[in-house]
């Protein structure tokens, strides 16, 4: 998408030089060309030109989407190819029929604008590749033969331009990869609890609006809340180190627990979160016992058999809310339910409509 939005940027310009170019290239084509390269040619890239610019124009605003990246990637290619060659064939056809006096405009003419090109298709390196090396190599090859030692000069001079425009490219496609993992990276840590590895509460307030988003009266998904029971005894008489690591266990038991069918987050403390999305065969289970099975053996930190107990209550979409705010005031009641109830050192309450 990056890539995409940088040509939508570059490339409207690009496209309104080339339709401004035509009158002078139909000017200065030499007589003995076929009229077809001599006038068709620039006249067809004029009017490419025009279209290109316009639908650029029109569709500037838009919201880029990954399809819609991809396929303005893909379209950009082949016409910027095609192009290229129409522009690379107008070159050397000219070239072959000009006196050697007037060559030196038609190598201008085509190494600036493959140049160009290049540069504005430089986050896509196939395109940048291919146009380079349909523009500029043919007349890089008749310069560098022609015998004129200005015009082997000014090849070499090309020749070196291009191979330093390519390394500029391949860096800075690695900088755009880097920049790329940078954001992941950061996004990753702005949505992880740093102590367990789980989603934080940011991440999960996130999914369960996108899941709100999209549910359906025939697509239900589930939450549920879960707080232990006595954890504070723990940091007191064994330390913050192994409650800490009593934490890191009950994610990694609620994670095997859950699977990829649900999001499990940390949101402070003791109390976690877990979103079960529509279609999760968890839905298919009770949520609340599937959940504190996984949680009632006792937990061994640092050689320590260390015993705690947890209370879960769940809310389901649309049963009891079509809102996250309702949603959690749901499970939220559902869990304090559960742990004044005080059955047991595990204990849940699938809603408030069962508390009572």
């Amino acid at each position: 998408m990056l890539r995409a939005n940088r040509i939508e940027t570059l490339t409207p310009m690009l496209f309104l030089m080339l339709a401004a170019t035509t009158p002078t290239a139909i000017y200065a084509g030499v007589e003995t060309v076929h009229p077809v390269v001599r006038i068709g040619f620039p006249v067809a890239l004029a009017i490419i030109g025009v279209l290109g610019f316009a639908v650029l124009m029109h569709n500037r605003g838009r919201r880029m989407s990954v399809r819609r990246a991809r396929r303005m990637i893909a379209e950009s290619t082949w016409l910027s190819g095609t192009t290229g060659a129409m522009c690379s064939s107008w070159t050397v056809m000219n070239w072959l029929a000009a006196p050697p006096e007037t060559h030196s405009y038609y190598a201008m003419v085509m190494a600036m604008g493959s140049l160009a090109t290049a540069y504005c298709l430089s986050s896509i390196r196939f395109a940048t590749f291919v146009n380079l090396l349909i523009g500029l190599v043919p007349i890089s090859f008749l310069m560098l033969t022609s015998g004129i030692a200005p015009e082997i000069a000014a090849g070499t001079s090309l020749v070196v331009a291009t191979i330093f425009l390519l390394r500029m490219i391949l860096q800075q496609h690695d900088q755009l990869i880097d920049l790329l993992e940078l954001q992941h990276q950061m996004r990753d840590l702005a949505h992880t609890d740093p102590l367990t590895g789980v989603a934080n509460r940011r991440a999960f307030d996130m999914r369960l609006d996108e899941e709100i988003a999209k549910a359906d009266e025939a697509s239900p998904f589930a939450i549920a809340l879960l707080d232990l029971n006595g954890f504070k005894p723990i940091n007191d008489q064994h330390g913050h180190a192994i409650g800490d690591g009593v934490l890191c266990e009950l994610a990694e038991r609620l994670r095997r627990a859950c699977g990829d069918h649900a999001v499990v987050a940390r949101q402070g403390g003791d109390e976690f979160a877990i979103l079960v999305p529509a279609g999760s065969p968890l839905l298919e289970t009770a949520l609340a016992d599937h959940i504190l099975a996984a949680l009632a053996a006792p937990y061994r930190i640092g050689g320590q058999a260390i015993g705690v107990g947890a209370g879960i209550g769940t809310a389901y979409w649309p049963e009891h809310g079509d809102s996250a705010r309702k949603l959690l005031e749901v499970a939220d009641r559902a869990l304090y339910a559960a742990k004044a109830a005080g059955r047991a050192p595990m204990s849940s309450v699938e809603s408030v409509g069962r508390v009572a």
